[in-house]
C-alpha cells in the first residue's frame, strides 16, 4: 500500500495542479502561446539540456574508474536517458533502472553502480544549494523588501529564534538517536558528508567537478534560453534564477513534474511582476519540451541499447 500510495499520491497531485493551472489560463490561450512560440528558442534550449545529459553520463566514468569499471559512452548515456524516462512514471525508480542497466551491459555490480549514482546526487545537492545561496545573494534586497512588505518583522524574529531553537533540539536528539527518524537523518548526514569527501579524494575531481558545474550551467542556461520563445515575456535575471530554483524542486515532487512544474514557475516570476499569462505559458511550454526530450531520448535508448550490445 505505502509503495501503490508513492506512484499514485503524485500523480493525483499533477492533476489536481494541472486543473489549477487552467483557472489561471484557458486551454485555448494556452494552446495560442504554444502555436505562436518561437521553436527556434526551444531548440536552443533542448540543445543544452541534452549537452547536460551527455556531461552526466560522461562524469559517471570518473565515480566508475577507481573501482577498476571503464563502461562505454554509449551505454553511459543511454543508461542516464532510461534514468530520466523512468523517473516520469515510477519516481526515483530511474536510479535503480539505471544501476540494473549498467549491470546488465557492463557487468557492474548493482550495489556498485548505484552506490555511484547517489554519490552523484550529493555533488548535484550540493550545486543545487550553490544557486540558491547565488541567488539569494543576488536578490538580497528585493527578498527583504518583499519579507518587509508580506509579514510582521516582529513575527519573523519570533519565528526565527523558534525555528533555531528547535533545529538545535532536534541535533541533539539525531545525535543520541540509535533508532527511527533520528537514526535516519543520522545516516544521510553522514553519508552526504562521507559523499562530499570521496569526491575530492577522487584521482580526476577537478574534472569532475568541472563536469558538475557544467551541467547544472547548461541547466540554467536550457531554461534561459526558452524565455524568448514567448513573444513578449520578458524575465529579470533574478527571476529566472528563482523560477529555475521552484522548478527543479517541483520535479522532485510529482512525476517529472506534472501540473506543478508551470504553478511553480509562474508563481516565482509573479513575484517580480512579471505577468501571470505569459508566465504560466512559459511554465508549460518549458515542462513540455523537457518531458518530450526525455520521453523521446529515452524511448528510443530501450530500443538502441540491445542493437548496441549485441554481444549481450
Amino acid at each position: 500500500m505505502k509503495k501503490i500510495l508513492k506512484i499514485i499520491l503524485p500523480l493525483i497531485l499533477g492533476g489536481f495542479l494541472v486543473w489549477y493551472m487552467f483557472t489561471k489560463i484557458s486551454p485555448t490561450t494556452l494552446l495560442n502561446y504554444f502555436k505562436n512560440a518561437n521553436y527556434g528558442w526551444i531548440a536552443l534550449g533542448l540543445f543544452f539540456g541534452v549537452l547536460s545529459h551527455l556531461s552526466r553520463a560522461y562524469r559517471w566514468k570518473f565515480l566508475l574508474e577507481p573501482m577498476g569499471y571503464t563502461p562505454r559512452f554509449i551505454n553511459s548515456t543511454l543508461a542516464v536517458m532510461i534514468g530520466y524516462f523512468v523517473n516520469l512514471a515510477l519516481p526515483r525508480a530511474g536510479e535503480v533502472s539505471r544501476a540494473t542497466v549498467m549491470t546488465t551491459y557492463e557487468d557492474i555490480p548493482f550495489e556498485k553502480g548505484f552506490g555511484t549514482i547517489v554519490a552523484e546526487r550529493i555533488a548535484d545537492l550540493v550545486m543545487m544549494f550553490i544557486i540558491i545561496g547565488i541567488t539569494l545573494l543576488i536578490q538580497f534586497e528585493f527578498i527583504i523588501k518583499l519579507v518587509k512588505a508580506n509579514f510582521d518583522p516582529i513575527k519573523i524574529a519570533i519565528g526565527l529564534v523558534a525555528v533555531l531553537v528547535a533545529v538545535l533540539f532536534f541535533r541533539q536528539y539525531v545525535k543520541k538517536s540509535t533508532s527511527g527518524l533520528g537514526l535516519k537523518v543520522k545516516n544521510f548526514v553522514n553519508s552526504l558528508v562521507e559523499g562530499l569527501t570521496s569526491i575530492f579524494k577522487m584521482k580526476n575531481k577537478w574534472a569532475f567537478i568541472f563536469h558538475t558545474v557544467f551541467i547544472w550551467t547548461m541547466y540554467v542556461a536550457m531554461f534561459w534560453a526558452t524565455i524568448p520563445a514567448i513573444k513578449g515575456l520578458e524575465v529579470p535575471f533574478g527571476a529566472i534564477l528563482v523560477g529555475f530554483i521552484a522548478g527543479g524542486f517541483s520535479i522532485a515532487a510529482t512525476n517529472g513534474g506534472i501540473g506543478l512544474y508551470p504553478v511553480a514557475v509562474a508563481g516565482a516570476f509573479t513575484l517580480f511582476g512579471v505577468p501571470e499569462e505569459p508566465s504560466n505559458a512559459f511554465g508549460a511550454i518549458m515542462w513540455s519540451a523537457q518531458t518530450a526530450m526525455i520521453i523521446i531520448f529515452g524511448g528510443l535508448s530501450f530500443l538502441l541499447l540491445p542493437i548496441f550490445n549485441k554481444n549481450k
